[in-house]
């Protein structure tokens, strides 16, 4: 009865957040088009040495709730946010995430109030926990998609070395990746183009590139092609060893995760071991384990374990992690 309460309280739950998210989340494609080259516009004056006493562009709408806009607005980790989720390449505000993040420690701790009715703490913990389920969602997509970019992001200098040796203009090998290139990369490469084409100065559009797309080699990319354009020399011989020198890169990475392969592999049995045993215990053994659920202080217990887990897990992906 309890776990059928449960189920329907978090089925309510979800159906209200559908509904917020049907009324905060309406967006016409156009008018984000416009809202991105004009926060690009933004981004550009933000750099300039002269001040303007009036200003022409509206700050970027982080939910289509006025209210929840306006909180938005007031606090200074919104902008952080909004980019954080746009280098995921997620279209979404920052309003919807927040709404996310609520309901999911929310809906969290509901549901195991109703479960654990005398361990409120212990709800009160995991709803704590939940909270950053959706961040690390975002997180994980982020990382994914900018080690998409760094991967394919050589075959893009090509193109524009080959560009520029034909004797085409930069802007036209902007262009030419934006159109044969494969997502993200093309994506990216794109809104710079479309950027300085809507008549922002090219160093401007490099360098919100730089900011989209928070990667090392994309910094050197941005870095040489200013030097290369206030000294003069020869861009296509420049863009061919920064395609190289990336590629080099990505060889003694790829090196180094074969010599750390051992130490990743023993992280994950770690990490899967104590869940991979309560599962076949519980099968194999079930009153052995079943004060884990029962008794007062077995909940307890396992939030404990729960938390030992994830700080043990962190501390060895830091050992693992070999930035090069």
């Amino acid at each position: 009865m309890a776990l059928l309460l449960a189920l329907l309280t978090f089925l309510v739950v979800g159906i209200v957040v559908g509904i917020i998210w049907a009324l905060a989340g309406g967006r016409d494609d156009r008018q984000d088009v416009v809202r991105r080259r004009m926060e690009s516009v933004r981004k550009a004056e933000s750099r300039s040495e002269v001040s303007l006493d009036l200003k022409l562009v509206r700050d970027e709408l982080y939910s289509n709730v006025p209210v929840l806009h306006r909180i938005l607005m007031s606090l200074p980790w919104s902008g952080w946010l909004q980019n954080y989720i746009n280098q995921a390449g997620m279209k979404m505000k920052a309003g919807q995430f927040v709404l996310w993040t609520a309901v999911a420690g929310l809906g969290t701790y509901v549901l195991l109030s109703v479960i654990y009715i005398n361990h409120a703490l212990l709800c009160l913990f995991v709803g704590l926990l939940a909270l950053a389920v959706p961040l690390a969602y975002v997180a994980f997509v982020r990382a994914r998609r900018l080690a998409k970019f760094e991967e394919h992001f050589p075959e893009a200098l090509d193109l524009i070395g080959r560009a520029v040796r034909a004797g085409h203009a930069f802007t036209t090998g902007l262009e030419m990746v934006s159109k044969e290139s494969s997502e993200p990369v093309s994506g990216e490469f794109r809104a710079t183009f479309e950027e300085q084409n809507f008549g922002l100065p090219l160093r401007d559009a490099l360098l919100n590139m730089a900011e989209r797309v928070p990667l090392i080699d994309v910094r050197f990319f941005v870095t040489a092609l200013l030097v290369q354009k206030e000294t003069g020399g020869n861009l296509a011989e420049l863009l061919d060893e920064l395609s190289r020198l990336i590629r080099e890169r990505f060889r003694i990475y790829r090196e180094v995760k074969v010599r750390t392969a051992q130490g990743r592999l023993t992280a994950a049995v770690l990490i899967a071991l104590p869940f991979l045993m309560l599962i076949v215990m519980e099968f194999l053994n079930p009153d052995y384990i079943k004060p884990l659920w029962t008794d007062p202080i077995g909940p307890i217990m396992l939030a404990g374990a729960v938390g030992l887990q994830i700080i043990g897990s962190l501390v060895i992906w830091k050992i693992v992690q070999i930035k090069v």
